[in-house]
């Protein structure tokens, strides 16, 4: 199997990971539940590997980065939970329905009201259309960091500086981003960074987490045990715990740990480069196929390595499956949880075949896809 899905999970996972995990479900009591070895070895996993996020996104401190199971999660916290009910939030249509679902509801229980900032025909979106739909009452700008559909990548300098001068909260998606490209919080001006760790960071499923600036509160969506404080009546307002209510999945953040020390060594610079040679000599290889529509806007230097495609009015699902049943190359079609963005390419019915890559991936992989599709296509 070729596996060009890494879009949707890392895999496989580096052996690092594996044997963390491994390691902690033999080893691991329950972190600050405990002062015993057990529970004191999984709280010093989970703190370090606080540590270490904060080292990667240049977060201001450890305690200020929450752990949840994923990127929904982690944004249904920030969405829900930091922006003020009643104001004006802008978003864009490049948004996965991990942002758009939470503004939807915000929007029909009457606690906001949402403008959004369209995408052109290639997939992009004007930073400084934001500065145009502001509002007197505009409390948060929410965008993705890479659209999950075609790659493309919003200017975060931008529009981080932007709501900074607005002093408006900046949510930023960066499930496609995190452990993929360089994110700094402070010179971005990112208000709240939400990251799965299970795609680019290389981690297990069922971790994530979103990083808090300074001043940046959230109430909490779940409550419950915390470990301390317990004849209290409310939540802890101690940051992270605030946000942590109930057992962590440590084993998971052990992995995550690993993959961490693996994204340090190689540095994601390096990795980044790495895939952008698979993704254009992919893009190259398949541009001269006849019959065959590419989504999203290759003349930028920076950009998520993903690839997403038709050929001629085929649908998208049988392509897909002609390619991992005949030739063993497992892709993603269909409408990708991105339906705004679909519209805006004019793919709703068909969907599209994205393709998506890591640096584990070999240039012969990348040959084999694109003589796939040259053979479907023709």
């Amino acid at each position: 199997m070729i596996y060009l899905d890494h879009a949707a999970t890392t895999l496989p996972k580096p052996p690092e990971v594996i044997q963390a995990v491994t390691a902690a479900m033999a080893s691991f009591g329950n972190a600050s539940r405990g002062a015993h070895p057990y529970a004191m070895q999984a709280a010093r996993t989970i703190y370090d590997t606080r540590v270490k996020l904060a080292k990667l996104f240049h977060a201001p401190c450890p305690e200020r980065i929450a752990f949840t199971a994923n990127a929904t999660e982690a944004l249904n916290l920030a969405i829900c939970g930091a922006i003020p009910p009643g104001g004006h939030i802008i978003t864009t249509d490049l948004e996965h329905n991990s942002v758009l679902r939470p503004l939807y509801r915000l929007q029909s229980e009457g606690q906001a009201t949402l403008s959004f900032i369209p995408a052109d025909a290639a997939g992009n979106i004007d930073p400084m259309a934001m500065q145009r739909l502001i509002r007197p009452d505009t409390r948060a700008i929410v965008c993705t960091h890479a659209s999950n559909l075609t790659g493309n990548m919003v200017d975060l300098g931008k529009i981080g500086q932007i709501a900074r001068e607005h002093n408006i909260l900046l949510i930023v998606d960066a499930a496609q981003t995190a452990g993929a490209q360089p994110i700094d919080m402070q010179a971005m001006h990112i208000g709240i960074l939400c990251f799965t760790g299970h795609k680019a960071l290389m981690g297990p499923q069922g971790t994530g987490g979103l990083c808090l600036a300074k001043h940046v509160d959230v109430r909490p969506w779940k409550v419950g045990g915390s470990g301390f404080h317990s004849f209290a009546h409310e939540q802890p307002d101690q940051y992270p715990e605030r946000l942590e209510a109930g057992t962590l999945n440590a084993h998971g953040i052990a992995g995550l740990n690993a993959a961490l020390d693996i994204l340090d060594a190689y540095g994601i610079k390096t990795l980044a480069a790495a895939e952008a040679r698979l993704l254009h000599r992919f893009r190259e290889g398949v541009a001269s196929i006849p019959g065959i529509t590419l989504y999203g806007d290759f003349s930028k230097p920076c950009r998520a390595p993903i690839v997403a495609l038709n050929i001629r009015d085929e649908d998208s699902a049988v392509v897909a499956d002609e390619l991992v049943v005949t030739y063993g190359i497992a892709t993603r079609a269909g409408a990708h949880c991105a339906p705004r963005m679909h519209t805006a390419l004019g793919t709703q019915a068909q969907g599209a075949v994205r393709f998506s890559f890591s640096w584990q991936n070999t240039e012969a992989e990348v040959d084999a896809a694109v003589d796939a599709l040259r053979s479907i296509a023709l």
